[in-house]
């Protein structure tokens, strides 16, 4: 055995063996080379290993800490399989890094952090993210681009404030992101939707309402659609595109899972236009944690100052401290290490899931199907039969402790064709827990009358 394959070992059974307890620091590579009688290149090699199998991480110029493992039960409790929740997952949030950049933005911009800022964000964060969007095909100006308290933010402001088109009526998928459909319904912004499937939208139906109604913009998630999971094609990106411009209008593109894309070749849809048609959001909550609250608009000019406008009356500015923070840690390299690592852990996770009900569902009755076309990130879904309760479906998988959740909040009240979806999202559920529950899922909706 290589001798930095022995250290590892030896550091893991310290670490099992509680000697290191989860998010301790272990000692230095001087310690450990002086402990185990060997060169400092062999300690990296084995600090490295235990990184590549997530048993440690490291921080620059603080050192190596035990990763956050698997939760502890007491005796005769139950772990809880959650997968309704959207969330990223807890377990893997970034907090030593993140806490890091919160107090050197403190110690760099000291003061400057706790007054008003500007309605576009702070300048030094638009310089990094400006560079940072070009990674995601999007090309732009410094001037288009706002730092807004999430996306949620952005969509509120873009569906209050009117357009060059004039026109009044939102369009959005059915299902879409639940909390914008609250703020339509409870706002009473006109709003209409178009049907959206693991096959995509109609392209027809999607020309004929553009053609028929007074649509101001279409908001669209073409990239791991939230609830179904599923992508457009990039033949559909562009002919959505080209109907927008035909019929002037304004595309409101949700980039929000950008960073967790497998494929180098998907580009947003955004990256097709001339700067006029689209606009691009982009969020870090699903990346770094929620509690962030900072997103991205990249606006066209002919929406600058009414957006401007709006945006400053609604909060002056998003928080100063989670801005220097997040530029920080993206300009110190740690947020491409957070992103590379997140994105492989969701990566295996969402393999898994997709082999498991592809598997289960080919051998199963016909009471519901799942078939979703090319790849999914963490999120997906089942269609089940129309006369199965979804209801009872969850009140008996809760006394399993497993949640689950229906797609019900995603879809407008006004829609007539709304489907009998369960949602299935594994961003807070691990490896080890995801083929069990997937399992009682499936039983349990076979066992469900019709």
């Amino acid at each position: 055995m290589y001798k930095y394959l022995a250290v590892s070992n030896e550091i893991e059974n310290m670490i099992k063996g509680g000697r290191y307890k989860e998010g301790e620091k272990i000692p230095s590579i001087r310690s450990l080379t002086e402990n185990f009688n060997c060169n400092k290149s062999t300690v990296i090699s084995a600090l490295h290993e235990l990184e590549r199998r997530h048993i440690v991480y490291s921080l620059p110029k603080s050192g190596y800490y035990v990763v956050t493992g698997k939760p502890n039960l007491n005796k005769g409790e139950k772990l809880i399989m959650d997968f309704a929740s959207s969330a990223p997952d807890p377990e893997v949030f970034p907090y030593l890094d993140f806490q890091h950049c919160i107090n050197q933005a403190i110690d760099i911009y000291k003061k400057d952090l706790f007054v008003y800022g500007t309605p576009k964000g702070l300048p030094s964060l638009v310089d990094v993210i400006h560079k940072q969007l070009a990674n995601y095909q999007v090309f732009t100006s410094k001037r288009n681009i706002f730092i807004t308290s999430g996306v949620q933010q952005a969509l509120s402001i873009l569906a209050t404030i009117p357009f060059p088109n004039n026109k009044e009526t939102i369009l959005i998928e059915q299902p879409s992101y639940h909390l914008f459909i609250d703020y339509l319904q409870v706002q009473g912004i006109p709003v209409i939707g178009i049907e959206r499937s693991s096959e995509g939208i109609d392209i027809s139906e999607l020309e004929r309402i553009f053609k028929l109604e007074s649509i101001k913009f279409f908001y669209t998630m073409p990239r791991y659609h939230n609830p179904l999971g599923t992508s457009y094609s990039q033949g559909e990106k562009k002919k959505i595109l080209e109907l927008a411009k035909k019929y002037d209008v304004y595309i409101v593109e949700d980039d929000y899972l950008a960073d967790f894309e497998q494929d180098s070749k998907a580009d947003p849809i955004f990256s097709y236009d001339n700067f006029s048609q689209v606009i691009y959001l982009k969020s870090y909550s699903k990346i770094i944690f929620p509690g962030l609250r900072v997103g991205v608009a990249v606006i066209p000019e002919s929406l600058i100052e009414t957006f401007s406008k709006y945006k400053s009356v609604i909060d002056i500015d998003s928080s100063m401290l989670s801005q220097a923070a997040l530029e920080i840690y993206i300009k110190s390299g740690m947020f491409e290490r957070h992103r590379e690592k997140i994105k492989r852990t969701y990566f295996l996770r969402a393999k898994l899931l997709t082999s498991l009900l592809k598997k289960k569902i080919h051998d199963s009755k016909d009471n519901y199907k799942y078939n979703p076309l090319g790849n999914i990130c963490v999120h997906t879904y089942v269609e089940l039969d129309k006369y199965i309760s979804s209801e009872k479906l969850i009140n008996r998988l809760k006394k399993k402790s497993i949640i689950v959740d229906t797609a019900d909040r995603n879809y407008l009240t006004s829609f007539p064709a709304k489907k009998s979806i369960l949602k299935i999202n594994v961003s807070n559920v691990t490896e080890d827990y995801i083929a069990s529950g997937i399992t009682e899922i499936i039983q349990e909706i076979e066992c469900s009358p019709l």
